[in-house]
């Protein structure tokens, strides 16, 4: 098996979470292997449309490592009980942040109908790594430092060469959508990743987008591609701007009105699922008493992105990934389809963003 390495610059435009066991922000390859797995299986999915879940996870296993597939044989046909990765990663830094929670400066507030006072846009994108401390006006961090904005570390990648093409389409999909850490679906953690040296260009590699109609997919228990509609890829975007901060806050405002369009029907909560919680859950004061004592989270299928232009400046994204929640949810389709169908066109109507380009 000849191996060969790819090394790419990795920038974040935003700051990241990325805990180490004392929680402290710090440069490290366990989440960047979960990003490159993440956009694997989209990558896989798309090459392979009919595979099964099985297939897809033999396929992953086999080339990230595993220590529970029972299928895996060797050349002697022998199980093989645990595979070591053959995509091993190496990070030029593993230096801490440089964001001290002395140091963090709350984003300006964004109006939200539904409580007396405007909240911090980095509170509410957030919350969790950021925190507001009783008694205190403004957020801060909730652990010593995360990874700043602009923080970069040359990523290496050594691995097979036969399976070189893939990866350089996934490494293109996660410059184009990729975020890691703590909160990154709300924006955090977004991360640029620019060739070096000899490895192939991302921008040349332009994969084409791995996309699926968004009503086929939700059939679907995991995201395996970015939604379509009649429109094209349920990807929006805004403005460019200088810095991230101006992009964050406007995240913020775009999440706070998609969210507060579904209404909950009594101020206090009934304990009963209602349209709001199939876009994401826990929320905190409307619990779903039957989801709540099991114990269950659903993250959200819409994602953010602070993106780099190639002239520096930044610009918002957001996009759909559709996928049906577990079973233990007891997804109703018809209320999760409708609840979907209203948030495309909340933000098609949202002066602030416009379809992307494909």
């Amino acid at each position: 098996m000849t191996m060969i390495e790819l090394r790419y610059r990795m920038n974040f435009t935003t700051p990241a979470f990325l805990g180490n066991a004392e929680q402290a922000g710090q440069w490290r390859a366990p989440p960047i292997k979960a990003l490159l797995r993440q956009w694997w299986r989209v990558v896989y999915a798309n090459d392979f449309p009919s595979a099964s879940m099985t297939g897809l996870r033999d396929a992953e296993g086999r080339l990230f490592g595993h220590a529970w597939l029972d299928s895996d044989r060797d050349e002697q046909g022998q199980t093989v009980s645990a595979r070591r990765s053959r995509i091993r990663l190496r990070l030029s830094k593993w230096d801490h942040g440089t964001l001290p929670s002395a140091r963090w400066n709350s984003l300006a507030t964004v109006p939200h109908p539904e409580v007396r006072q405007p909240v911090a846009a980095d509170l509410y994108l957030g919350y969790g790594p950021v925190i507001l401390p009783r008694g205190q006006r403004a957020p801060t961090l909730k652990s010593s430092a995360a990874i700043q904005a602009g923080e970069g570390a040359l990523l290496s990648i050594a691995l097979p060469a036969e399976e070189a093409p893939r990866i350089v389409r996934v490494l293109a999909l996660a410059d184009r959508f990729g975020t890691v850490g703590g909160r990154s679906r709300n924006g955090w953690g977004s991360v640029s990743l620019v060739a070096e040296g000899s490895s192939p260009p991302l921008s040349e590699a332009s994969p084409e987008l791995p996309t699926l109609a968004w009503m086929d997919a939700i059939g679907f228990e995991w995201p395996q591609a970015i939604g379509t509609d009649q429109r094209g890829p349920l990807v929006w975007q805004g403005n460019a701007e200088t810095d991230w901060k101006p992009v964050m806050r406007r995240l913020a405002e775009i999440k706070v009105s998609l969210r507060t369009q579904f209404r909950f029907p009594h101020e206090r909560p009934d304990g009963q699922v209602h349209a709001r919680h199939w876009l994401s859950y826990p929320i905190t004061s409307h619990k779903a008493l039957a989801w709540d004592r099991s114990g269950l989270r659903l993250p959200n299928s819409l994602r953010f992105k602070v993106r780099a232009e190639a002239d520096g400046r930044l610009r918002g994204v957001v996009f759909h990934m559709p996928c049906l929640p577990p079973p233990a949810f007891r997804p109703d389709r018809n209320a999760i389809e409708g609840v979907w169908r209203k948030v495309h066109a909340h933000l098609d109507a949202d002066t602030r963003l416009t379809r992307a380009p494909t």
